[in-house]
């Protein structure tokens, strides 16, 4: 499981799990490190995807079903012990939905709350028209990157980590630009969703998430742009609102 899933605290009492997907191009530390932030009741996961930290020299996967099979492989065991969330930003909440998708219909599982941030739903109109990005030359993509924000500019202006950096972000984004999912006739889950954005962020078609379920849904909008929680206060805002809500889960759950 190590391969796949990095945990900064192993919580085996915690009467929760909080599952994170990377963002296009993300490696697994900025979500394992809410692990040791988040209160002992909750044991947070971060998956790390194939071509990056201890999987560099693993090839890119090159469509959404091996993210969600492998992803699916190695937690099943653990997601029937006790109630899971999960939560994605960007490719990230792409990630998240197309999880859930398998649990649900193939294994009959459903999360206790998922958190989608920073993308319209796969069967939007706004994203079926989106720009393929991955097609973009390496100057157009980096001018790109710079206007959303989020990348240390020393870092774009750096060759060496550009040659290590871009590669892993195009494959993440030729995968959820090739994914397709067709808008649910029902909602086939029950559980909360909420959504996450940057007010001056792109704009995402947050309400046709409302499609997946048949519980709650909230729409939470932040302060910033497409990297919006990386700022310390609205991590913080996050952070306790997860923590909030999977407390009820838990709650309901015993």
């Amino acid at each position: 499981m190590e391969k796949v899933i990095s945990c900064f605290q192993k919580r085996p009492d915690a009467v929760s799990r909080l599952i994170c997907f990377p963002w296009a191009g993300g490696g697994s530390n900025h979500y394992a490190r809410w692990g040791n932030i988040l209160n002992s009741s909750t044991e947070v996961f971060s998956v790390r995807l194939p071509g990056r930290e201890s999987r560099s020299t693993e090839p890119f996967f090159e469509n959404m079903q091996q993210i969600v099979d492998e992803v699916v492989d190695v937690l099943l065991p653990l997601l029937k012990e006790k109630p899971f969330a999960l939560f994605g930003h960007s490719f990230g909440a792409f990630t998240s939905f197309a999880v859930a998708d398998v649990l649900k219909k193939r294994h009959h599982m459903e999360p206790a709350h998922i958190f989608l941030s920073g993308a319209s739903a796969p069967y939007s109109e706004i994203r079926i028209k989106a720009p393929k990005r991955s097609q973009m030359s390496d100057k157009d993509f980096l001018s790109w990157l710079t206007s959303i924000g989020g990348t240390p500019a020393e870092l774009l202006k750096n060759p060496e980590v550009l040659k290590l950096f871009l590669p892993s972000l195009k494959a993440d984004l030729h995968v959820v630009e090739n994914f397709r999912s067709d808008r649910p006739d029902a909602p086939f889950l029950s559980c909360p969703v909420t959504c996450f954005d940057g007010k001056d962020d792109a704009p995402h078609d947050l309400q046709a998430w409302k499609d997946v379920t048949s519980g709650d849904f909230t729409v939470k909008m932040f302060e910033g742009s497409h990297f919006y929680l990386k700022e310390p206060e609205n991590e913080k805002i996050i952070l306790d609102y997860i923590t909030k809500h999977l407390e009820t889960s838990q709650m309901d759950y015993l």
